[in-house]
């Protein structure tokens, strides 16, 4: 990938590249999901046997290094993974996580996820909540004056 590129752009990549791979392995993702206990997942995707996987993004060194909210991720999913560009030092980034590299199109997967099973109440719990937020989208998507008039309607109250 081209180091000169910003950092806001080098991420839009990986993560352009990570949803590539989601569906490429059939899962289901969606970007920035708000998750129970306040973190937000960069990439919450629904596997075909009805697990979780998160991805998240990690654009350089730094932005691992200052962020290490990930570990609250783990309750959230039966599979952690990062996605990260060429150029990211690899050996930064925890052992028993996927890996994801990418070249800024696709990512291949370099290292397999340790599975961590979620508590069935905890993914029933999820699976609402992922339903929820890709359908709300989908509705902003599909009618974006309704989904203004609808904000303004929540504040005024």
């Amino acid at each position: 990938m081209d180091d000169a590129l910003p950092l806001p752009a080098r991420t839009a990549a990986v993560t352009r590249a990570a949803l590539r791979a989601c569906l490429a392995r059939g899962w289901s993702p969606v970007l920035e999901v708000p998750l129970p206990n306040g973190r937000r997942a960069d990439i919450l995707a629904l596997r075909p046997d009805g697990g979780f996987a998160i991805i998240e993004v990690k654009s350089c060194a730094r932005d691992f290094l200052a962020d290490m909210k990930w570990p609250d991720y783990r309750e959230f999913c039966d599979e952690l993974h990062f996605a990260v560009d060429l150029d990211f030092p690899q050996d930064l980034l925890p052992e028993d996580c996927g890996l994801w590299v990418s070249d800024g199109w696709e990512a291949a997967e370099i290292r397999a996820a340790f599975a961590h099973a979620m508590h069935p109440a905890r993914r029933r719990a999820l699976l609402h909540r992922f339903a929820c937020v890709a359908a709300q989208r989908l509705a902003a998507a599909t009618d974006p004056a309704g989904q203004t008039e609808r904000r303004a309607a929540l504040l005024s109250d």
